[in-house]
């Protein structure tokens, strides 16, 4: 049977006073341990956080340099290119031009000797003619 005696009364403070003191050496200091850790962790997150967030703004200037170049250097072979075709459309213009200055004069080289040939043979052909009528007639046609 229980009996309320002054043992009970040692026993409720020393309860009391033992509470005190285990909330003192024990509970306070691993409360303030588990605190601690949990700011420092909040802390690293935070970090995290923040190194993750200059992380994609580093990578978004990046692909905007990246765009940036690939343009520099596509006007820059857009620009070779239509220097190239600019160069080869003068060149063949100089080629075509050579081409037909050469060509009118090799066809005015051959109308001359056409025009010679011609000439000649008209002057031929009355001789020719007259050799021909002689012969076939049997007798020289020179009067």
């Amino acid at each position: 049977m229980i009996t309320i005696d002054i043992t009970m009364f040692i026993h409720i403070v020393n309860m009391i006073v033992l509470m005190f003191v285990l909330n003192a050496i024990l509970y306070k200091p691993v409360q303030s341990i588990l605190q601690k850790r949990q700011e420092k962790l909040d802390s690293l997150n935070n970090d995290v956080e923040q190194f993750e967030q200059n992380a994609r703004h580093r990578q978004k200037e990046v692909d905007k340099k990246m765009r940036e170049a690939s343009a520099r250097a596509k006007e820059a072979l857009d620009t070779a290119r239509g220097e190239a075709q600019a160069v080869g459309s003068e060149k063949l213009a100089g080629i075509r031009s050579e081409t037909d200055s050469e060509k009118e004069k090799n066809l005015s080289d051959i109308r001359a000797q056409i025009d010679a040939a011609r000439k000649e043979l008209q002057e031929g052909a009355s001789d020719f003619a007259k050799d021909m009528a002689g012969k076939i007639l049997g007798r020289s046609l020179e009067a």
